[in-house]
């Protein structure tokens, strides 16, 4: 694999974050550095850098004198993550439903529909475009500091939504409830989008506090 040097720190960025996000690199697992950098072509100094990014971010963990792990999945960080959300995405997304553009409006259902096509062929990415659908509503709310942080927090939701979706019936009860958020959002009915983005992440936050209760115990 051979990398632009230009921008060579984000790449290695999005390239680990997308192998922790997808599950290819399990928690609790060293990261290794030596075969990466052999892997990607890359000196360790870099891909260092990017290590110290990622962990900023919230996804992997620096341990003394044995590098860099993935952090594992827990309750309280899913409380925390989607605790935040709640208080954040349904007024933004109601706020970004009045300022979306019809190219924004657009771009949502088009997100979604990539988003209903990979669920449908249980291909790699899910998690990546549930991500851009969500943001998708968000962003046209031209509220830069808020998506700044919302972006964060759906890279952080990530994982949970892939664990959330392992029992079967989840992904289609995921779409539906997708489906109608984006007809409330395109028909700008703030108090029902209000209402559908509060309770879509509560069901998300309830499935995952039954699986992670289960899988500590």
């Amino acid at each position: 694999m051979t990398l632009i040097v230009r921008t060579l720190s984000d790449q290695l960025v999005d390239l680990v974050r997308d192998r922790i996000l997808s599950g290819q690199v399990p928690p609790d697992q060293p990261v290794r550095q030596d075969a990466l950098a052999n892997e990607l072509g890359v000196s360790k100094i870099p891909l260092r850098e990017a290590f110290a990014r990622l962990e900023q971010d919230g996804l992997l963990v620096s341990r003394a004198n044995r590098g860099f792990f993935v952090r594992p999945l827990s309750r309280t960080e899913a409380e925390e993550v989607y605790a935040l959300r709640l208080k954040l995405e349904p007024e933004t997304t109601v706020l970004a439903a009045e300022r979306a553009t019809e190219q924004e409006r657009e771009h949502a259902r088009a997100t979604l529909a990539t988003l209903y096509q990979r669920t449908s062929d249980h291909g790699d990415g899910v998690g990546a475009f549930n991500r851009a659908f969500h943001l998708a509503l968000l962003r046209p709310s031209r509220q830069m500091v808020t998506i700044t942080l919302l972006e964060r927090l759906q890279v952080l939701s990530d994982r949970y939504v892939r664990k959330h979706l392992e029992p079967l019936g989840r992904s289609e009860r995921a779409d539906d409830e997708h489906r109608v958020l984006l007809g409330a959002w395109l028909a700008r009915d703030g108090a029902t989008i209000a209402r559908l983005s509060i309770d879509h992440i509560q069901n998300t936050l309830d499935d995952l506090r039954q699986q992670l209760d289960v899988e500590s115990a």
